[in-house]
Parts: C-alpha cells; structure tokens; sequence
C-alpha cells in the first residue's frame, strides 16, 4: 500500500493511502501537526465509529462526560456525546469504521462504548499497544498505513459477519440519508419493527432511528462545507 499526500489545513501533513481503502468499510489517514499548533477539537456524531492511534511523545487529552483523561488512543462510538480532544504535537492514524463493519475490526459491538470516548486499549488490549509500537517505530507513511491495513484485516478474519438483514438496515438508512421509517428496514427484510430494533442495536449500539441522526448531522455538515 502506497500512500500521497492530501490537500489539509494549514500546518498539517495528511498522509492516505494510494488507489483509496482497501478494506470495505474502512477509510484511514494518517495526520502530523507540522506547526506544533496543537490541536483543540470537538468529537461530532457522525455515521461512523472513529479510532485514533497516537503516535507522538505526548498522549491526547479527551474531556468528556467520563472526566479528563491522557490517552494514546482512543475510539469515539457514532455519537460520543460532548466531548473535546486536545494535543501537543500530535501525529496519528485515524480510522473511520462504518457501522456494519465495527464490530469486526473492534472485536466489540460498538454498543459497548456506551455512547462515549473510550481508551482504545478496551477493546484491543495488548494488541493496541504493540501496533502503536510498531507505528511510531515506522517513520514512513505507506508503510505505517499498510500496517494498519493487515492489522485489521487479521481481525477481521476471526470475526463473525454482521447478520444481512442488520447491514441491510444500515445501508437504506444511508441510501436514504437519515430520511427512513423504521419499518421501511424492517419490511423489506422480513422481520418485525421489534426484531430489527433489538439486533440492530446489539452491533451497531444505536436503534435504528438514532442511527439516522449522525447520517442527517453529516449530511448536514457536508452542506455546510459547501457554501
């Protein structure tokens, strides 16, 4: 996997992969504060489930409704809630996991982050620090983001598939950006309104209809970018 850089904000050097993602469902990049600015960002809902590999000296700062932490990484589920991230010279990998496709690269349902920012060492353990190890010992680009790639490929081979009727679900929402009926999923797949709602909300952490809302707020924001 060969890497370019990205056009980004003043300061910043954005590093993605060459020819895009490889891995469906996944798209990732790599960030270094070349200002040493530092960084003071809000965490937003949007349709995906973030994680975030830090790998400078200092670790990053989340305040959320969890009180103030230092964390190395971290992984922010579809809507986190208040929260607010700082850094001091910060260069990371951030990686947006769709809804459908968490669950296998986490190892966890998202609905396990409970809505939160939680250290990224909750769901990958002894695995987190060994690649954030091993990234910062890789001073290139490409080859920082190829380790990611195969590290989440690894994981999600031994994982188990989401159920098509749940992935079915989350693709008409999208489809629809954030504009469904409930029983619009549910009718097209077979089950009932209930049925969805429950196995829905197991994988992705969200019901149906709090899912729609990250898809409507990104939308929404995208717009915005635009003007």
């Amino acid at each position: 996997m060969r890497s370019h850089e990205a056009e980004a904000e003043p300061g910043w050097d954005v590093a993605l992969p060459l020819g895009g993602p490889s891995l469906d469902g996944v798209l990732m990049a790599g960030f270094r504060d070349r200002a040493a600015a530092g960084p003071d960002l809000r965490v937003l809902p949007q349709p995906a489930v973030t994680v975030v590999l830090g790998l400078g000296h200092a670790p990053l700062t989340v305040e959320d409704a969890g009180g103030r932490r230092a964390l190395r990484g971290f992984v922010a589920a579809l809507s986190p809630g208040p929260a607010r991230i700082r850094g001091e010279r910060v260069e990371c990998v951030e990686i947006r996991l769709s809804p459908r496709a968490a669950y296998a690269w986490l190892g966890v349902s998202p609905r396990e982050l409970d809505g939160c920012v939680a250290p990224l060492e909750d769901p990958w353990g002894r695995d987190e620090r060994l690649l954030r190890e091993r990234l910062a010992a890789t001073p290139v680009w490409d080859r920082r983001l190829a380790l990611v790639d195969g590290f989440l490929a690894e994981r999600a081979a031994r994982a188990p598939e989401m159920a098509p009727e749940v992935a079915a679900a989350w693709d008409t929402i999208v489809a629809r950006r954030g504009n469904v009926r409930v029983a619009e999923p549910a009718a097209s797949c077979g089950w009932s309104r209930k049925r969805l709602w429950s196995r829905f909300s197991a994988r992705t952490g969200l019901t149906p209809k709090r899912a729609a809302m990250p898809v409507r707020f990104d939308r929404a924001a995208r717009a915005l970018r635009c003007w």
